[in-house]
């Protein structure tokens, strides 16, 4: 008897085909998502050190205003761009004389500013997670749904014991193989998207550190500009 996986699967019953399936799916959707993530982390990477060098070259806001538009999958950049339009309103604002020009009051509109970055930071966090859930369901959904194809499975070659009133190897292998395979299967599909879903989550946590770093600079030099204008 051909015990190979493709004749495994062939022979198998429609639960055992319906299960596979369903791993199939899982599979092409999660390994879809690694390598989405791995060329999405790539690009955000190398926008990010551009925009930085080209941010701190820069000898005015409007000139790292223009820099941060060639960049625009750069965490830093769409942070950068949210606060200095942020910036642009509260100084129309104060222009218009809606807003005191005392140093006390400056420093107040910061809050607008801050919270403004903030949301951009939480926005940005968001997007660059996006799609992590699916790995986390995979490997934690896919062994159980291989476990169900392998208790399946060994259901099936006891019935096959009782309708065939022998235990041996003929009557019981075909059912226990396509068990095993539906647990290797699970495993196949479960391993991959835990492992590169935990190295996705420590890449996202290292993009917040630099974008809360880099948030934190360009606030204090906003403020540094007001009290030294003031």
């Amino acid at each position: 008897m051909d015990l190979s996986i493709f004749e495994i699967m062939k022979h198998a019953g429609m639960m055992g085909k319906l299960i596979m399936f369903i791993l199939l799916i899982f599979s092409v959707i999660s390994w879809s998502i690694v390598i989405m993530k791995f060329l999405m982390f790539r690009k955000a990477r190398n926008a990010s050190l551009d925009f930085l060098d080209a941010f701190w070259d820069s000898k005015t806001l409007n000139e790292a205003h223009e820099a941060a538009r060639e960049f625009p999958l750069s965490p830093e950049a769409t942070v950068f761009v949210t606060g200095y339009n942020e910036l642009k309103k509260i100084s129309a604002a104060r222009s218009t004389g809606q807003t005191p020009a005392t140093l006390e009051m400056q420093l107040a509109t910061m809050d607008n500013l801050k919270r403004a970055v903030r949301k951009a930071q939480f926005l940005e966090s968001d997007r660059l997670a996006n799609s992590l859930a699916i790995l986390a369901t995979t490997g934690s959904a896919t062994p159980f749904i291989g476990l169900f194809g392998t208790v399946w499975g060994i259901m099936a070659s006891f019935q096959s014991i009782g309708e065939r009133g022998s235990a041996s190897l003929a009557v019981v292998a075909p059912g226990i193989s396509e068990a095993l395979v539906a647990t290797a299967a699970g495993l196949a599909v479960a391993i991959p998207a835990v492992i590169f879903y935990n190295y996705f989550a420590n890449k996202v946590a290292e993009f917040d550190s630099n974008v809360e770093s880099f948030s934190t600079d360009f606030i204090n030099l906003i403020e540094r500009d007001i009290l030294t204008r003031t």
